[in-house]
C-alpha cells in the first residue's frame, strides 16, 4: 500500500474540540457585589489558561492585597475604571488597559467610581477559578466571608495575603 492509499483508508484524527462560549453562556459566580462569568475554566486548555469576565458594582472594594505563588493573573479593563494597588503603588486603569501580575507580586483592585466596571481576567494556569467557586459556596451557605475563611480558601490555591500591605 502506498502513502496515498493509506491516507484514504485511515480514520480521520480527532483534534481537541473548539470551545465557543456565547454572550449568555458560561458559569456565573456571584461574590457580594461582583458578578463573574467564567468563560474558560481550563477544561478546554489542558488547564493552562482560564478566562473570566467580572462586573464590579460601583464602590466595590476588592480582595485584600495578596500574592500568587504559582500563576500569572491578567486584567483587561473593558469598561469603567479600576484602581489596581500593587505593593504601595496605585494605578487607575481605564477601559483599554491591560494589567499583568506575575507570580509573587502583591496586588489588589477596586472600583472606586460611581459606575460599574467590567474586566476580562486571565489565570495561567487555571487553578484560581476554583477559589472563586469556593467563595461562592460560603455565600450560598449563608456564612460570612471572614478574613480567615478567605485566607484559608486562598491557601488551597498557592495564594497568601500580602502581609503588611493594604
Amino acid at each position: 500500500m502506498n502513502m496515498t492509499e493509506e491516507a484514504k483508508t485511515s480514520e480521520p484524527q480527532a483534534g481537541p474540540a473548539v470551545s465557543v462560549v456565547g454572550p449568555g453562556d458560561g458559569e456565573t459566580i456571584v461574590l457580594g457585589t461582583t458578578r463573574m462569568r467564567v468563560l474558560e475554566d481550563g477544561s478546554h486548555t489542558g488547564h493552562r489558561l482560564a478566562i473570566a469576565e467580572s462586573v464590579l458594582a460601583p464602590r466595590t472594594q476588592g480582595p485584600p492585597q495578596h500574592r500568587h505563588a504559582q500563576h500569572d493573573e491578567g486584567f483587561y479593563v473593558l469598561s469603567g475604571t479600576v484602581r489596581f494597588t500593587v505593593g504601595d503603588e496605585d494605578y487607575d486603569a481605564a477601559a483599554g488597559t491591560l494589567v499583568m501580575v506575575p507570580p509573587g507580586t502583591p496586588h489588589t483592585f477596586a472600583n472606586l467610581t460611581d459606575q460599574p466596571a467590567v474586566m476580562l481576567s486571565t489565570f495561567t494556569p487555571d487553578m484560581y477559578v476554583q477559589y472563586f467557586r469556593d467563595l461562592q459556596e460560603v455565600f450560598a451557605d449563608g456564612r460570612q466571608l471572614t478574613r480567615q475563611a478567605n485566607i484559608d480558601a486562598m491557601s488551597r490555591y498557592a495564594t497568601e495575603p500580602a502581609t503588611g500591605l493594604a
